[in-house]
């Protein structure tokens, strides 16, 4: 006589089950809620930095702390390019910084640092430093369109005084012509030069963001270049602040009652600190449906599909049995 058939799938379906302690619903609740913290875009609290009073064209030296969602991207232990930490486990840039091969393994991402060149014997920043797990840049990202990027982190961000998240939101409108807007960033502070000088120290200079239909009139002549809705222009029409070399992917952000908000992305520009040119930032509203989705999708949990398969395979079994 045979083994009955719900037996057997009885057994191989307790044989695809992982061993291990069971997860109580505490535990099952706090998983839960680590998964959901980790992969919402718009966690709370974000946008807030410490009451501080003090490649950047124009700016001044910044105090550490000040803008605590500052991200520098390194490859081989090197600063080449800025970003914003957007929660535990993400960070937004511009995909033009990931030009190269992605060898993940020489990328890492620095938190918490006012300079860009932390001393080896700085455990602090030893500690405030991150592998990279995935770097994922926009389907749709050419030299000068859709340029931005998300890096996942190995392992999760620990907060504190001098590292929080950046809001990030659907419109940023509002801030157009805005008084209170900053770009930051370890860029060069002249187009001539090569690298930032000691002591390598994070830069700030204040912005108005301009509306789409002024900078395009500004880059009309003689430029060629193209101003589109993905786009969010900011400096002073004089040239007197800019981003430049060394900038990229790092955040433009605007304050609205107390809480900072990340508008544009460093992307690309004519020059630094040109008259009549100023910074071009990819606009981060226009992308907040795919960074979302991205980020959701990518902290999901992967499906074992394992017993369903061998549950359709059972109908078959007789026809497998060894005569």
């Amino acid at each position: 006589m045979g083994v009955p058939r719900w037996m057997l799938l009885l057994v191989l379906l307790l044989a695809c089950v992982e061993p291990g302690k069971p997860e109580s619903h505490e535990e099952s609740q706090e998983s839960d809620l680590k998964n959901i913290t980790d992969i919402k875009l718009l966690s709370r609290p974000c946008g807030h930095r410490m009451d501080i009073r003090p490649l950047i064209v124009g700016g001044v030296e910044s105090v550490r702390g000040r803008w605590p969602w500052q991200a520098s991207l390194r490859r081989k232990a090197s600063h080449l390019c800025g970003g914003s930490l957007l929660n535990h486990r993400w960070v937004l840039t511009a995909a033009h910084c990931f030009r190269k091969i992605i060898d993940l393994e020489k990328w890492t991402v620095q938190f918490g640092q006012l300079t860009s060149k932390p001393s080896l014997w700085n455990i602090e920043a030893y500690f405030s430093q991150y592998r990279v797990e995935d770097i994922i840049v926009n389907p749709k990202a050419t030299m000068m369109f859709n340029d931005l990027a998300l890096v996942r982190l190995a392992s999760s961000v620990t907060y504190n005084k001098y590292i929080q998240p950046i809001c990030v939101q659907s419109s940023t409108s509002m801030f157009q012509h805005s008084p209170d807007c900053w770009v930051t960033g370890w860029g060069v502070l002249q187009e001539n030069m090569r690298t930032l000088p000691p002591p390598y120290h994070l830069r700030e200079a204040q912005v108005t963001i301009l509306n789409n239909s002024r900078c395009r009139e500004l880059f009309k002549i003689p430029s060629r270049s193209i101003i589109s809705d993905d786009m969010v222009c900011a400096g002073a029409e004089n040239g007197s602040v800019d981003s430049c070399g060394g900038d990229s992917g790092g955040p433009l952000v605007c304050n609205m009652d107390g809480l900072w908000y990340q508008t544009g992305i460093v992307s690309w520009g004519e020059g630094c600190g040109c008259p009549k040119r100023p910074g071009v930032y990819t606009n981060v509203s226009q992308h907040y449906n795919w960074i979302e989705t991205l980020m959701i999708l990518s902290g999901m949990p992967r499906p074992n599909w394992t017993p369903w398969l061998l549950f359709l395979a059972l109908p078959w079994a007789p026809l497998l049995r060894p005569a």
